[in-house]
């Protein structure tokens, strides 16, 4: 798969870079690596929650986010959207119930054993939850129509709003983002860009009640898509997460909504994510990542912090290309994965800043096209390649990267101005 195609972060692997750890993201057993690349394509239109899609390839985005900021994160919503007030608007037929679907009866009734619940709970439950046609809709594949462009998806994402939100947002969680840098090595300026790619620091979490939405992919994905039936077991095992979520976290999986993956909170995690990777970062005994930021900051650098994020390491370095020498094929052929040392970037075409010459690590050449423009490179680090377990994407690990740094520029420059602005 290409690595500007787009994968929400449930991670392909376990943080040791082998399967993930027995009941940490679902299924063990030898299918589970398919099973999580066989998820890839269907969850990049939920990573960026907050932003267009820059080409076909990323196209249905969550319909519920908009450019509109506000300062203070959203609440759970636990309403259904209004109903259009105009006597000539006709309601749309309800959306079908599970409760009917005897496939989902029976893997209720499997999922109360595993889960240790009242079957009838979790029966009457499931039965609640609505098959959506909007999030069969977005999932199913779409042809192809533009190429990857990633200065229009950068154009998207580091942008003056989103920036100056950012601001805010580091202005007001500053120490807990220096914390969080300190007690686990992730940078600040990741931290932020991350939360504010998923979700505009908690401003547009999410308006599908998730319930529906992971019971829909779990019952209903696409059967045209060829990786239907893996799909599918993804996401009922995220359902099963999801109830065990609400029952430990004592929420009402009925009012708790997300994005139309069933990605939750500030950070978007999935269930499982959550399970194995949320922190109580502000010590109140539960973990919130709805309303807590300090959940939230921890949380992200905890994820960052277990797929091996090393403190102090650049996530990429300029290049220059020799065209005399450039071996491509050879360059792109493990993809985002770093496996080559500077001085076998130099070998084969690609020659380093002074910084990225002395890198002692291996790197990888991350390729980021532009449309009709020149493509764009850059030798990646480990630590880019840990930004991508978050969301499998070079677009989206840049976008990240360079949208944390813009936050962190700007949010420094207003506060060395702050003293001069108050003198007299």
């Amino acid at each position: 798969m290409s690595s500007s195609q787009s994968a929400y972060h449930a991670p392909l692997s376990g943080p040791s870079g082998g399967p993930p750890p027995a009941g940490s993201h679902g299924a063990a057993g030898a299918g589970w690596g398919a099973l999580r690349l066989a998820s890839v394509l269907l969850i990049s239109r939920a990573a960026l929650c907050a932003t267009p899609p820059p080409d076909a390839s990323l196209a249905s985005r969550h319909a519920h986010h908009s450019a509109g900021l506000t300062s203070q994160p959203a609440k759970v919503n636990t309403r259904p959207p209004k109903a259009l007030s105009s006597s000539h608007t006709k309601r749309p037929p309800p959306e079908p119930l599970y409760r009917d679907n005897p496939t989902a009866m029976q893997a209720a009734t499997e999922m109360a054993q595993r889960l240790q619940a009242n079957p009838a709970w979790v029966r009457k439950t499931i039965g609640k939850a609505h098959r959506l046609g909007s999030v069969i809709q977005a999932v199913t594949p779409g042809a192809l129509t533009a190429a990857k462009n990633y200065a229009l998806y950068r154009s998207r994402v580091v942008e003056p709003r989103r920036i100056q939100a950012g601001v805010r947002f580091w202005q007001r969680n500053a120490a807990i983002l220096a914390r969080a840098e300190r007690e686990t090595g992730v940078s600040a300026s990741t931290i932020v860009g991350i939360l504010g790619v998923e979700t505009i620091y908690g401003q547009r979490m999410g308006g599908y009640r998730t319930l529906d939405a992971l019971s829909t992919l779990a019952f209903d994905f696409p059967t045209e898509h060829p990786k239907a039936a893996q799909r599918a077991a993804y996401f009922l095992h995220e359902l099963e997460e999801f109830l065990r979520l609400c029952k430990t976290q004592d929420l009402d999986p009925l009012a708790v909504r997300g994005s139309y993956a069933g990605a939750l909170g500030m950070a978007q995690f999935m269930p499982s994510s959550w399970r194995q990777y949320a922190v109580d970062f502000d010590d109140d005994g539960r973990i919130d990542l709805f309303d807590s930021r300090a959940d939230a900051i921890g949380s992200v650098a905890n994820y960052l912090a277990a797929f091996h994020w090393k403190p102090g390491m650049a996530t990429h370095f300029a290049v220059q290309l020799d065209p005399q020498k450039l071996d491509l094929a050879a360059l792109l052929q493990n993809d985002i994965v770093p496996s080559l040392s500077p001085a076998a970037l130099l070998d084969k075409g690609v020659a380093l800043d002074a910084s990225g010459a002395r890198h002692p690590g291996l790197l990888a050449l991350i390729e980021l096209p532009n449309g009709s423009a020149p493509t764009q490179y850059v030798a990646g680090t480990d630590n880019f390649y840990t930004v991508t377990r978050y969301n499998w994407s070079s677009f989206y690990a840049m976008a990240v990267i360079e949208l944390g740094q813009a936050v962190q520029a700007q949010w420094q420059r207003e506060r060395d101005a702050a003293p001069a602005q108050a003198k007299p």
